[in-house]
């Protein structure tokens, strides 16, 4: 579990979060929901040790994160940024195998080259092994990235959006494998997401955030309501319940006076 405590980060005197205190609970996909400006990235960079608090704890498993090195949270928790910053030509085998440095520092053993083979088999990126990033769309770019990641091995990943710009294929194609990973792998998830069906369908818990603090937080079922919504993003919302799931409607928001 990652837990966060009465956190508060300011940039420039500007106040992005204020006592904030969440948990993710392990083994669980957790989606950070809210509108723009809500402090979500900033949120979960604070829980990858990317960025730091100006007050406040992170904790790992109850323990202080700061009592571990950067390298050794690393083995723990891996993080893919919204945008990755990776302007050198590489092929996809070569970016899959950044996600080995925190064990074997550029120097990859034959366990190093098994991990590779795993993650790439685990999203279906065998056909696109040898050909460079600059080559592929953004939805394999994105697949590429998170096969890094998942080629960290860590119990925790923290993605910042991974479905922006990405077509419903794509985007489905991630989700369903985070919720493998979960499911078969026992990996914790805690991803930022806009599109609220992603989060309704494919998640265990959700955090709302607003206005740089913490709106509500639990399980979908808690969280996911039209109250919920429409205050958290101050629109209209209809939500319809089926066997596959969840669909929160607002597109066509019920008309004054009528029943959801």
């Amino acid at each position: 579990m990652i837990t966060l405590r009465n956190i508060h980060k300011a940039y420039g005197g500007k106040t992005v979060l204020s006592d904030v205190s969440v948990e993710f609970p392990a083994r669980r996909i957790t989606s950070l929901i809210g509108p723009n400006g809500a402090g979500k990235s900033t949120l979960l960079m604070l829980a990858a040790r990317l960025i730091e608090a100006n007050g406040g704890e992170l904790l790992l498993e109850g323990r202080p994160a700061a009592s571990l090195s950067i390298r050794d949270y690393a083995k723990r928790v891996a993080t893919l940024r919204q945008t990755p910053d990776f302007n050198l030509r590489l092929t996809v085998d070569e970016l899959v195998a950044f996600g080995r440095f925190p064990y074997s520092q550029g120097a990859l053993t034959r366990h190093d080259h098994q991990v590779i083979e795993q993650a790439i088999d685990f999203l279906g990126l065998q056909a696109l092994r040898g050909a460079y990033l600059d080559e592929l769309s953004g939805g394999q770019r994105q697949m590429a990235f998170l096969a890094m990641t998942i080629a960290q091995q860590t119990d925790y990943l923290l993605l910042d959006e991974p479905l922006n710009n990405l077509d419903m294929k794509h985007a489905v194609n991630i989700m369903q494998a985070l919720r493998r990973l979960c499911d078969e792998q026992g990996r914790t998830v805690i991803l930022v997401v806009h599109d609220i069906n992603f989060a309704a369908n494919y998640s265990d818990h959700i955090v709302a955030m607003k206005g740089g603090a913490v709106f509500c937080q639990g399980p979908v079922s808690e969280v996911v309501t039209r109250e919920h919504l429409q205050q958290l993003y101050g629109i209209d919302f209809s939500i319809m319940r089926h066997a596959r799931g969840l669909l929160c409607d607002y597109f066509n928001p019920p008309a004054s006076g009528e029943t959801p």
